[in-house]
Formats: C-alpha cells, structure tokens, sequence
C-alpha cells in the first residue's frame, strides 16, 4: 500500500480538521447550495461501480480499483479527462474535492471502507450486504453517527420498482400490513414460487488449485482483510461470492434485496429477530454450498421463511390469521382496493440521496435499518457456516449461549488491517 495505517489516519484527521472551516465539508451539517454538483469518487470498478459511473447531478472526479484493467475501463467510461486515479483507497479518501464515495467492491471491504469514508468527512453509497459481519455493521452505524455523515445502503425495492413476483412497488404491501386486513403476527415466505431466485449459481469450488496471478491484478490488495488464500481465478470478481471470506453465496449477494422490504413492512427495522432455524446440507470451511430452508423468527410471532429449494408450491407470500396474499398483488381479502383505501398511506421517505447529501435527511435505507436487514443476512450466514439453529437476543445482538456462533459476530482482520 502506499501509505501507511498511520500516515493515513494522521492525514485523515488534518482532513477533518480543515473540513470544520470549510463551509461545504462542515461535519454534521454539510449543507450545499442547491446549484452546487455533487461530486463522486468510486472504489471498485467491477460491473456495479462501472455500472453507477452516470448518476444524475454527481460528477465522478476519482476512480479506484486494485485490477488495473478494472480501473481503465472505469476511465473510459467516466470520460477520463480531469479524472483522478488510485490504486489504494485511501489516497482517494483524502481528495477534499469528493462529497460522496460509493463503495462498490466485494463485501469484505465494506465495512472497512465505509468506515474509513466517515472518518474522512464524506457521504457513504454503498452496495450490498451493508457489511459481511455483524460486528462491522455495527462499527458503520458508529462511524457514521459520529462523524455527521449521509449514508445510502444500494437496495431499493423498499421504496421504489416492481418488488420481484409481487407486480407492485413494496408501498401498497406496506399499508396492507399496517391496516391489519391480514392480522398478526405475520408469516411471509421468499420462494421461487413467490417470484424469488436465490441465484444458487453463486457458490463456490471446494478443490481450487494455485494459479499465477494476473499481471493486472494486485491481489493482496485485493484480499486486504481477508484471510490469505492462494490465487484463484474463481475466488476473484464476479464468483467471490462463492466463498465465506468475501460473501455468502446467494443468500450475501440477494439477501437484503429481498428482507430489507420485508423487515420495512412488517415494521421491524428497530428489531431483530430471537432465533434463526436452518435446513442445509454440511458447509465447506471455505466454499458457500446451497441450503433447502431458513426461518426467522420475532418475538412477537413474526416469521420470515427463506425457501431455498422451491418446496412450498402455492404457498401465500404473506399469510395471517385473517387472510393471505399472493404473487402479483391477489388477496383472499375480498373488495380489498376498497377496504384498503380508508387506510393511511405509509409515512413519505426521502427517496433521492442527493436530497439526503444537500439537506442531511437521512435517507430511506441508511446506516440504521440498513444495518437490521444486514444483520439478518448474517445471521443466516452464521447459521449456515456453523450447521446449526441459533438463538439471539435481540437487544444485545449476540446469540445465547453458543461461543462459536458470537466468534463470528466480530471476526478478525488480517494484519496490518484492523477497524
């Protein structure tokens, strides 16, 4: 790297400090004249930071990736004149000129990244998961609480787009819900039959041989945190998922895509649930296999189902004591777009993250719930890596009685990375 832990911390809090005479970077307040463009540096140009180069009223003014071929192409898209490039992150962390850094690389940088970004003085895009352990999402909800930032998890079905096999965006499942037609407590069921893939393509190859590393690639750079592993071709770029060190599998890369919304309408985002129950085959230590059945469960009765292998033909995707809803919008309910028509529509969000950047509003899936849905993810993760069910304690987030299971909670960096 380029420049050390230490340098980089000592020249981040110089940042910080000039930032507080500095009207556009004040910490906590941050307020911009609406005329004023956004602009944007991204870390990791794989397909989704490529892919979120254009976004209406930001300009890119910095690009990172440790693949070369990665960060040229970036270039290009971004128009490359004028545009800033780095190989180490944090070099692009100190650039005053970035407002916003969206975070765009396997997971196990993220909590990382994200927290370094706070520490620097700027506004947090991030893909998903939110983070690949509990213990770094919950040192994210800290950064970003400390240091005043603006922070935007890349899931978006809780509040805008069709939500998969429901034909509709997740607002009218969302007022159902709070008018209490299907009664409570909830079950709600995430299957192929209710128009989810779990993209069990996405695991990973339990005999990888040694390769030479692409002349392109600083693969130590890549790995960063995560423990060291030979080169592979597999454990790098789109198929990282496949192993336990970067991701998890299907579950890690459509995880909060598909619990986030649920968590949001069943108006769990301050809650997590008390037990997680599996159904797999035996986990490799380093490979993600595929899993027939997860369920959540709240205190309150609450379930969220995850069907793995399609078992639960017909099935409602949300069933309560007093009725059901199907795939595309259809109830058992009888009259139930007059019924619900005399109930109050979901509190307004704000929606648009530059709105959220200019105006410090939180934006709809932040730091907070963000957090929630992620712990989910991870808790079925868990679950998942140690081949048994799990019971936690929601207010604490640890789980009761089971060492191995709060060892992964927080799981350690490799030198000279720490958090």
């Amino acid at each position: 790297m380029t420049h050390s832990r230490r340098k980089f911390l000592k020249q981040t809090a110089a940042a910080v400090a000039a930032f507080s005479i500095v009207p556009r970077h004040v910490l906590g307040k941050g307020y911009l004249a609406p005329s004023d463009q956004l602009t944007k540096g991204i870390i990791g140009l794989g397909g989704m930071g490529r892919g979120h180069i254009p976004y209406a009223g930001t300009r890119v003014v910095a690009l990172c990736d440790v693949d070369q071929t990665h960060l040229q192409k970036g270039l290009e898209l971004a128009g490359g004149s004028g545009i800033k490039t780095f190989k180490d992150y944090r070099e692009l962390l100190l650039l005053p000129e970035v407002d916003i850094v969206h975070i765009a690389t396997p997971p196990h940088w993220h909590g990382l990244m994200a927290v370094d970004a706070a520490r620097a003085g700027k506004d947090i895009w991030c893909e998903k998961p939110m983070t690949r352990t509990i213990g770094e999402g919950k040192r994210v909800k800290e950064a970003v609480a400390q240091y005043g930032r603006m922070f935007r998890l890349n899931t978006w079905f809780r509040f805008q787009d069709t939500f998969y096999g429901m034909k509709t965006t997740v607002r009218p499942i969302k007022k159902l819900v709070e008018s209490g037609l299907l009664g409570w407590p909830l079950t709600v069921t995430v299957s192929k039959h209710t128009g989810f893939d779990w993209k069990f393509y996405w695991v990973g190859k339990t005999h990888l041989e040694e390769a030479p590393v692409p002349t392109e690639l600083d693969y130590e750079s890549w790995l960063g945190p995560a423990p060291y592993k030979p080169y592979n071709a597999h454990r790098v770029h789109g198929t990282f998922r496949g192993y336990w060190d970067y991701d998890g599998g299907g579950l890690g890369d459509m995880g909060q895509h598909y619990l986030d919304p649920i968590q949001y309408f069943l108006g769990k985002d301050n809650e997590s649930p008390i037990s997680v129950e599996i159904d797999a085959p035996q986990q490799h230590p380093d490979a993600v296999g595929t899993w027939r059945r997860i369920t959540y469960t709240y205190a309150d009765g609450c379930k969220i189902v995850l069907d793995g292998e399609g078992r639960d033909e017909g099935v409602p995707y949300i069933q309560g004591p007093k009725g059901k809803l199907y795939p595309e919008f259809r109830s058992d309910i009888p009259d139930l777009a007059r019924k619900l028509a005399s109930f109050p529509d979901p509190k307004p969000q704000v929606t648009n993250f530059l709105e959220s950047v200019r105006e410090r509003k939180p934006f709809a899936l932040n730091e907070q719930n963000g957090y929630r849905s992620c712990t989910l993810v991870n808790m079925g993760i868990i679950a998942l890596r140690l081949g048994r069910s799990l019971r936690f304690d929601p207010k604490n987030q640890v789980f009761i009685d089971d060492e191995g299971a709060n060892r992964l909670i927080d799981q350690p960096m490799r030198a000279p990375w720490v958090m």
